[in-house]
């Protein structure tokens, strides 16, 4: 059995872009709608799935455990409003240190979770807030939705999600 997905870019979309990495819990500052988008999604049938570049880490900006800590709070905030993300899939490596494939705009991480989940590409969709989202997106053969950084985008997540069911 194939399953759907919403595919959250991190940084912008759930949690507020502040133009440069963040590297510490209190830099991290969870968007006023994206748990709400979180539990539109799981209530509609989908999987939440983060897809994020942490280049931070190899530039040794942070840590993989801090890198855990951002994701747990994140997650925390959606448990305590009644839904949850299916995954986090992140990219550690900086294009300064090495190339990788699955640091957006490739497709690596999308490649690995559409596989994963057995995941029907048709009936998912990338929310992000750079081009290089919609290249990933555009290379896996999904859907996406550019959203402004740190803008509302429940509705127009609603509106995108109402057309794949």
């Amino acid at each position: 059995m194939t399953q759907k997905a919403i595919f959250f870019d991190r940084d912008g979309v759930l949690n507020r872009e502040i133009g440069n990495y963040v590297c510490t819990i209190s830099d991290f500052d969870i968007l006023p709608d994206a748990v709400d988008c979180i539990r539109m999604v799981r209530d509609k049938g989908f999987l939440a799935i983060v897809i994020t570049n942490q280049g931070g880490i190899d530039k040794k900006l942070y840590s993989r455990e801090d890198l855990h800590t951002f994701h747990q709070k994140l997650q925390q905030a959606c448990v305590e409003k009644g839904t949850r993300i299916d995954d986090f899939y992140f990219c550690p490596h900086h294009p300064l240190v090495g190339k990788c494939l699955c640091r957006k705009p490739d497709s690596g991480m999308l490649e690995k979770a559409l596989s994963k989940y057995r995941i029907d590409r048709s009936k998912s969709l990338m929310i992000g807030d750079t081009e290089r989202d919609m290249q990933a997106a555009e290379k896996a053969g999904i859907k996406s939705l550019l959203v402004q950084p740190n803008s509302l985008k429940y509705r127009l997540l609603e509106e995108e999600i109402n057309n794949l069911i």
